[in-house]
């Protein structure tokens, strides 16, 4: 007899909108009270109604349909401005090539194309499978490469000129 797994119910939405449109209408006070009641602790004094209101909607989504992941949140803890934050999302965005199996990679050579199928268990070159595209890189020129600036999939660092 096979095994049947049930997930977790899919969150109310409309129920989650409703209480957002409440928080809409309360006043500083209230708000203080309603962040009191979900983190513990009193909000900070400073804090204006607007931002109290944010941070309020955003601790009662992540409860609902789950926080930031641990990389984000790193993120986030490890900058000093929203700009800053900002410019480190994007510079990791650039980092991260997404790549998916049947994708062919080409990049010319010494006046030949090199051609890199992507498969689900590494990239194929030259009858061969290798694990990472810096060994085919290595596999191709005979130095050491980073596999993805090689073929294309990171951009260059773009150099701030003086004007």
């Amino acid at each position: 007899m096979p095994r049947v797994r049930i997930g977790p119910a899919l969150p109310d939405r409309e129920q989650l909108d409703v209480e957002i449109t409440r928080l809409r209408d309360l006043d500083v006070g209230e708000l203080r009270n309603r962040w009191h009641a979900l983190f513990g602790r009193p909000a900070p004094a400073h804090l204006p109604r607007h931002l109290l209101f944010r941070v309020v909607v955003y601790r009662l989504q992540a409860d609902r349909f789950g926080d930031l992941d641990s990389e984000s949140q790193r993120l986030l803890d490890h900058s000093g401005s929203p700009e800053k934050a900002g410019q480190s999302a994007a510079d990791l965005i650039r980092r991260i090539a997404d790549v998916r199996p049947g994708t062919v990679l080409g990049r010319e050579w010494n006046g030949r194309m090199q051609r890199v199928a992507v498969r689900a268990d590494g990239f194929a070159w030259n009858g061969k499978t290798y694990p990472s595209l810096s060994q085919v890189a290595f596999a191709i020129t005979g130095t050491r490469w980073n596999g993805p600036r090689f073929f294309g999939l990171r951009d260059k660092p773009e150099k701030v000129s003086a004007a």
